[in-house]
């Protein structure tokens, strides 16, 4: 099995794949458990003076203005942890979960924030015995890090709450620990704090949302380009040169992709034939443009995660000249932004593959396809009612591409004034990532109907690739109307699954 080794300097993007989704073991490096029990010697020493620390030695937030006595600071992070885990609503999904506690180990190897080694130690034995906190959807206003998110995985540290086994089965935390042979962690000074004080769950999340919209970016434009040769239209728009001239990196690369595809097709090029038009519609002609500004805004996003990554995000941090400072690090403006503006460029993408799958169905907009690409129009309805399903896709997409990152609501009586929002970002850019991948893949259905329905005319290698492939994995053809719900959940599961660009890859070579 993969192990991913813990250093202080951060984590990659594959790193928190290769956990979060692959289930790969954790290993400390030598030299985080160096950085760690060095920084706990100065947490020790500051627990030791009469000054009150906060974190240390002091409350929490609203409440930090009270000295703790030593004899009710461990009392005091176990608190924390138990009243912070006030977490509402469905669970959160597995490799969410992993993620996020992945990402707090990497800030807790960092040696930034006083906890011992043995804790950090214990955070990897539970992600490698596969055990799973019960975290809920409800509780993380994005500032002060993902408060009641880590809170419930660090009541699971703590042998406390509920927890999911490597079987799926939900049980008290302190009997999967037992079972695995895990000793729960008696918190000390600043260690609750410590494991609650992070933006990772907004973190894990936008670094899986990039990982699956660059299959998806991928996988929209081999259905432009499908959806282009069954419409007759002209891959002339597509040379390098023109987009040269407008060098935005992400539209060169869509029309590069789509261009492959299209190689040694002979349906493109008759928009001059029996219907002659100058130009194809917007929606087929600009989708390099809106495709690649999606991605590059995918550029930007993989930045900022990317700075993240290598952070140590904590509050308050301990630094290499032993102070030990408050900052606002655990704002989740940067993350929340790019969660945001993520959301909306998915959106886009959506509606213009949307009006393709329209544009393919329309008899009076389709240059000779059937109504509907139905087999005998009146009789069947053909895929009517598909684009119906994707444009309730598309018009959910443009509700979740409301920021949720411009709202903010007061918390902790006033001291924590003013919230990111980033968790609420990650979760709706997660539903939008589910709705983008079943609004291409009805479009790949229809344009691989609306392709086979040319006679006469061979597609492209790429095209023919795909369409073989789909059909080989359950998305059926053209013929008469049929009960179409599972017809779609295959080429669901075969654009979800990266299957479509599998497919033509071997054709095309690698895609953009």
């Amino acid at each position: 099995m993969h192990t991913v080794v813990v250093g202080t300097t951060g984590v990659t993007a594959s790193d928190v794949l290769a956990v979060a989704r692959g289930g790969a073991r954790v290993e400390l490096s030598d030299e985080a458990v160096s950085a760690l029990a060095a920084a706990r010697e100065i947490v020790e020493a500051l627990a030791a003076k009469p000054e009150p620390v906060y974190g240390v030695s002091t409350g929490f937030g609203a409440l930090a203005t009270r000295h703790i006595s030593p004899e009710l600071r461990a009392q005091l992070q176990r608190n924390i942890v138990r009243s912070h885990a006030a977490g509402m609503g469905p669970h959160v999904e597995r490799e969410v979960v992993r993620a996020l506690m992945f990402l707090r180990l990497k800030t807790v190897c960092s040696g930034h924030t006083g906890v011992r080694p043995s804790v950090a130690q214990t955070m990897a034995d539970i992600l490698n015995a596969g055990i799973t906190p019960v975290v809920h959807e409800f509780g993380s206003l994005g500032c002060s890090g993902d408060l009641a998110p880590l809170s419930h995985c660090a009541l699971t540290l703590m042998g406390e709450g509920d927890a999911e086994g490597p079987d799926g089965t939900i049980r008290p935390a302190g009997e999967l620990l037992a079972a695995h042979g895990i000793e729960p962690v008696e918190l000390r000074e600043k260690e609750g704090l410590a494991l609650l004080n992070g933006t990772d769950g907004m973190l894990g999340m936008l670094v899986m949302a990039l990982a699956d919209l660059d299959t998806l970016y991928k996988s929209a434009d081999i259905t432009a380009a499908l959806s282009l040769e069954a419409l007759l239209g002209t891959d002339r728009v597509l040379a390098p040169e023109l987009h040269a001239i407008r060098p935005h990196p992400g539209q060169g690369a869509s029309a590069a992709n789509m261009l492959v595809v299209l190689k040694g097709s002979e349906l493109t090029g008759h928009h001059q034939d029996d219907a002659p038009r100058v130009q194809d519609a917007y929606s087929v002609r600009c989708a390099p443009q809106v495709a690649g500004a999606g991605r590059d805004t995918m550029t930007h996003a993989r930045l900022v995660a990317d700075r993240e990554l290598a952070s140590a995000v904590d509050n308050p941090v301990v630094l290499p000249d032993g102070r030990v400072e408050s900052n606002g690090n655990f704002h989740g403006a940067p993350v929340a932004y790019v969660l945001d503006f993520l959301a909306i460029a998915a959106a886009d993408l959506g509606s213009i593959t949307e009006r393709r799958t329209d544009r393919l169905l329309d008899k009076n907009r389709s240059h000779g396809l059937p109504p509907f690409l139905a087999d005998d129009a009146g009789v069947d309805s053909g895929l009517m009612i598909a684009q119906y399903t994707q444009a309730a896709l598309v018009s959910e997409m443009k509700r979740l591409a409301v920021p949720a990152s411009a709202d903010s609501i007061p918390s902790s009586a006033m001291q924590e004034d003013h919230v990111s929002m980033g968790w609420s970002a990650a979760r709706k850019l997660r539903t939008a990532v589910d709705n983008l991948t079943r609004i291409v893949a009805i479009e790949l259905y229809a344009a691989t109907r609306a392709i086979e329905l040319r006679a006469g005319l061979t597609p492209a290698p790429a095209s023919q690739a795909a369409i073989a492939a789909a059909r080989a994995a359950g998305v059926a053809g053209p013929g008469p109307d049929r009960f179409l719900s599972p017809d779609l959940a295959a080429a669901d599961a075969f654009v979800r699954g990266g299957h479509l660009v599998e497919a033509v890859e071997p054709v095309t070579g690698p895609l953009a």
